[in-house]
């Protein structure tokens, strides 16, 4: 820095802190570092990789191959920033075929790690080693043996970034299990290339991670990295071209979609319950073969997943093979990101494919099921209902069905919604008796399709008794949200077959059936209605609960959907409504008109004094701090005693209740021979006995009990994957707790070391590999923290329940003392293991009387 120069003055940073910043971003995580490399050996056309880890790759990362090599010619260049022998201009970028083609991997992990390779290329007799420093120069180079290919070794990966170095160290573990995750992605697409992944630690054994056959499918790459189990539950996906619904969804035109733009090949899992996954840890994505995180196609898979497996995650690779002028890869340092030209055409073919896919294996389960008679009647008109006659051209009248400008109607999905839902009326009816007769609940759906075009009080079609039709008004609001979805275009039809719980809601809309003879001299009701509509048109109370009609003059028709079902009168009292509005006119003329007013004005003299002015404001302000005191000791609890408020409510009770206040709480007694009302200061809870009796026993039985194993005849087998048999290797004594124990043979082949010999049972329970599938995705998550799986839990918390304290028994003072004592015990005192609370805020004496 020379003294001449302002301090403020721009210059170029030097070249070697740009090469220090800038390679730092190009190499994040061990991740990074060992995907560069092996992207380079299969680059190079090699056929075997190795990738040797040592102390899970903090210490060194070596990945040989079996490539072409490095010629001599390009020793130099070959850490040198942005030298590559995969482009030379930007227009190549377009057509780059391999994974690298920036030429900053190696010149990065240069300048993050002390990096040295050993080479061969085909044309020279011996191997080559050279040595780099971390600005990318050569150091030294020696000859060395080796077959044709190349070695890259990197010692202390960041060390030369001290920050990041210690962080890197702190979460070695979680590092390693995303790099493997990184590396499986490239097993499963590189096929005809083995890949073999091992790591050792300190001067142990070294353990295969991964290892793959080199096989030409796709499906034998999978079933050597999960093993046999995994691929019984994969369907290989198939490829549909999208529906008109789903392309209307995503605001498609169809006229203009390029045909044959994409092609989708890979597996998902089966949709049936317990196939899936319970995390999204096995979900790999490539486009053009090439590993990425696409986050909406991602969503969307998922998505569909749960419309079939609401519970779990399914496993998924799929290749999406595009025309390379459509994609731009070139986006973010690690190349995870990538830009699709037309992602949502992607998007519906891809959901279109899985729900055929997914649809094809739902109804393959054969039930004995006889149809009603009027099932067949309804699904004849359910076909009837949604045809174009009834319904608003999409060009022509949709403005008059939905006024208000958000409401886009999706015709396709509205469609497909009523039909479905017809056909599910019909077939939930002798689950939910409800609707004794489909008549009336089909017409209505005609009648709201009419409607929807002409406005009208009451359409001559619907002669139907007035009886269905007000239980219709009365039918749940489950219904009514479900149909606002599709006014809105958000609720997918799979979503409404969930809600098949209210069979006739369907047709709870603005629109309802109202019979000639009620129907009230509508001019009584238009001046009022359009009034109070209009001002409330955004904020209506819908009370479903009243036995009442909507109806709906002409001038409606400017008001948004919500307000169609605004006023709702009751019929039999026409008289009083009209003169109510008669008065209403009435009031409001007269309060319009102006009248003189008189004022009149007297002085008074005001005797005063700042003494007696500064005392008041005294004894105000005491006075005030007084209230403000007793606000804070009675406003702590505001939940109710209800289900929604179980939340709230314990969230109040975690923050105002520490664990010693149980030991000072007194007891006021037994009530209903169930709960136990206590007193702490001015407050009044009451306790389940048997809630927290249960909650008690449940944590001493997780924290005391040592399952007893029960040996097997012979050892079972289990086919683990490598990392959940490191997994399972490191906790070895968590499993030892939960009863289970392993036979670890360090020295045979991967996903054959661990054998199952002895297996918990407890009176008559049993347990099986899910359960050890399942703890070790636990910790997986969290290594070496204590945990059980939720099998050994049930059988717990249903032992905890029998051997507590029953609803039904009456309780001594000291009896009841204990077990409120108890809950000051454990650690999470609110609700039983079943859910159920144990503790609720009765009342506040305080407010109850202020003395």
């Amino acid at each position: 820095h020379t003294s001449s120069e302002p301090a403020g003055a721009i210059r170029a940073i030097d070249k070697h802190s740009v090469h220090q910043i800038c390679s730092g971003q190009v190499v994040l995580t061990l991740a990074t570092a060992v995907k560069e490399l092996v992207e380079n050996s299969i680059d190079a056309g090699a056929t075997n990789i190795d990738v040797k880890l040592k102390e899970c790759g903090a210490e060194q990362v070596e990945v040989s191959d079996n490539g072409k090599g490095v010629e001599e010619a390009n020793f130099e260049g070959l850490t040198l920033k942005h030298h590559t022998s995969k482009l030379r201009d930007f227009s190549d970028l377009i057509h780059v075929e391999t994974f690298g083609f920036r030429g900053e991997a190696l010149s990065s992990l240069c300048a993050l790690s002390g990096l040295s390779v050993v080479t061969c290329h085909e044309s020279s007799q011996v191997g080559t080693k050279l040595v780099f420093d971390h600005k990318g120069h050569l150091v030294q180079r020696s000859p060395h043996p080796r077959q044709q290919g190349t070695t890259v070794s990197l010692q202390q990966l960041f060390s030369t970034l001290p920050v990041r170095h210690k962080e890197f160290q702190r979460n070695i573990k979680k590092e390693y299990a995303k790099m493997i995750h990184v590396l499986q992605s490239y097993c499963i697409i590189s096929t005809g290339v083995r890949i073999t992944c091992s790591n050792q630690n300190g001067q142990g054994k070294r353990s295969t991670v991964l290892s793959t056959s080199g096989s030409q499918s796709m499906r034998d790459s999978i079933g050597a990295i999960f093993g046999p189990k995994q691929l019984q539950s994969l369907l290989p996906f198939q490829q549909v071209s999208p529906t008109e619904n789903i392309i209307e969804e995503y605001g498609l035109q169809n006229a203009d979609l390029p045909k044959q733009l994409y092609s989708i090949t890979g597996f998902v899992s089966r949709g049936d319950h317990g196939v899936g996954r319970s995390a999204t840890d096995r979900q790999f994505f490539f486009i053009n073969n090439r590993p990425c995180d696409p986050l909406k196609v991602t969503k969307v898979v998922n998505e569909v997943y749960h419309m079939y497996n609401r519970h779990q995650y399914p496993f998924v690779a799929l290749n999406i093979a595009v025309a390379s002028e459509c994609v731009d890869v070139n986006v973010t340092p690690d190349k995870r990101q990538i830009f699709l030209q037309e992602e949502k055409l992607l998007l519906a073919i891809l959901k279109t494919s899985l729900i055929s896919m997914y649809e094809a294996g739902v109804n393959k389960i054969n039930l004995n099921y006889t149809p009603l008679p009027n099932a067949a009647s309804a699904s004849e008109q359910s076909q009837a209902v949604p045809s174009h006659e009834n319904t608003a051209e999409p060009g022509e009248d949709t403005h008059t069905a939905t006024p208000s400008q958000k409401t886009s109607m999706n015709l396709a999905g509205l469609k497909a919604a009523f039909s479905s839902y017809c056909s599910s009326t019909s077939g939930s009816k002798s689950s939910s008796g409800k609707a004794s007769n489909s008549g009336p609940t089909q017409k209505t759906l005609q009648s709201f399709f009419k409607d929807s075009v002409k406005p009208s009080t009451c359409s001559p079609s619907m002669k139907s008794p007035s009886k269905p039709a007000r239980e219709l008004t009365k039918a749940s609001p489950v219904g009514r949200s479900v149909l606002d979805g599709f006014r809105y275009g958000s609720v997918s039809c799979a979503d409404t077959d969930s809600e098949k719980d209210s069979a006739v809601s369907s047709c709870d809309v603005g629109v309802t059936m109202t019979t000639p003879e009620e129907v009230i001299d509508s001019s009584s009701v238009k001046n009022e209605t359009f009034k109070e509509a209009s001002e409330k048109s955004d904020t209506v109370p819908e009370d479903t609960d009243l036995e009442t009609e909507a109806f709906i003059s002409n001038q409606d028709t400017t008001v948004s959907p919500e307000a169609k079902r605004a006023r709702k009168e009751n019929p039999h009292f026409p008289a009083e409504q009209k003169s109510s509005t008669f008065s209403n006119s009435f009031e409001e003329s007269s309060s319009i008109v102006d009248a003189p007013v008189c004022l009149q004005r007297r002085t008074v003299p005001l005797q005063f004094s700042f003494q007696e002015l500064a005392g008041r404001m005294r004894r105000l302000r005491e006075q005030q701090k007084q209230r403000a005191g007793e606000e804070l000791q009675y406003r702590r609890f505001r939940a109710k005693i209800n289900p929604g408020d179980n939340q709230s409510a314990e969230e109040e009770l975690k923050k105002e209740i520490s664990k010693d206040m149980f030991k000072e709480m007194e007891i006021i007694g037994q009530f209903n021979l169930g709960f136990i009302i206590t007193k702490l200061n001015s407050d009044i809870f009451m306790i389940d006995q048997h809630a927290t009796d249960e909650k008690y026993n449940f944590e001493m039985l997780q924290q005391h009990t040592v399952l007893q194993g029960q040996k097997l005849i012979v050892p079972q087998k289990l086919h683990l994957t490598a990392v959940s048999e490191n997994v399972l290797i490191e906790n070895i004594e968590i499993f030892q707790k939960n009863g289970f124990e392993f036979l670890v043979d360090e020295d045979a082949q991967v996903m054959e070391r661990v054998k199952l010999v002895s297996l918990p049972t407890s009176k008559n329970w049993t347990f099986g590999p899910a359960d050890i599938e399942e703890l070790i995705f636990m910790l997986s998550d969290s290594p070496g923290v204590m945990c059980r799986p939720s099998r050994v839990r049930q059988m717990f918390a249903s032992r905890a329940c029998r051997k507590s304290v029953m609803i039904g028994t009456a309780l001594s003072v000291s009896e009841m003392k204990k077990l409120v004592v108890h809950m000051g015990q454990i650690e999470h005192p609110w609700n039983c293991p079943h859910g159920r609370p144990t503790m609720r805020h009765l009342a506040n004496l305080d407010i109850i009387s202020q003395d």
